[in-house]
């Protein structure tokens, strides 16, 4: 579920946002904590070199430390709202139902931080190649984007519907 962090806004809904809020609210405050105490129960066990607990405390510190970091970045640099409205044309926070190489697909464009862990569907960033070529392309347009082999994908959008 980690998402690249990269200089790239990224939309969220009003409830993407206020979900990530709560959770880097909460590693902030009660999840720095618990694990401070984790590490310091660790330390009394005695010798540090093997002492499994300490490192595995460790590690998870590590782990609470990043995912900060990315909401924070995720946070600073989205832009929050709903949809544009225009469901005629593909946009982030739309789900996408497109033709891929003959191949029908749908799928959310956006950030996997905008579906959520609850959800099922297929999710593309606009960064990413798909994302890119479908991202601004109104419903029965068709483009086209390049796989990593170099071959030329052809896409056609078929349907462009509000997410949630």
């Amino acid at each position: 579920m980690t998402e690249e962090i990269t200089g790239e806004e990224t939309w969220l809904s009003q409830e993407a946002f206020d979900r990530l809020s709560k959770e880097l609210e909460t590693l902030q405050g009660p999840g720095r904590a618990d694990i401070a105490e984790k590490i310091d129960a660790a330390r009394e066990e005695g010798d540090l070199k093997e002492n499994g607990g300490y490192h595995a405390a460790r590690e998870e510190q590590a782990k609470i430390e990043a995912r900060i970091r990315q909401l924070e970045h995720l946070l600073r640099h989205a832009t929050v709202g709903g949809t544009s409205g225009d469901l005629s044309t593909a946009s982030p926070g739309t789900v996408i139902t497109a033709t891929v190489a003959g191949r029908e697909m749908r799928f959310l464009l956006g950030s996997r931080e905008i579906a959520g862990e609850d959800t099922e569907i297929d999710v593309f960033s606009e960064a990413s190649p798909l994302g890119a070529a479908v991202n601004g392309t109104k419903v029965g347009e068709s483009t086209s984007y390049e796989a990593p082999n170099g071959k030329s994908i052809a896409v056609t959008v078929d349907k462009v519907e509000a997410f949630g």
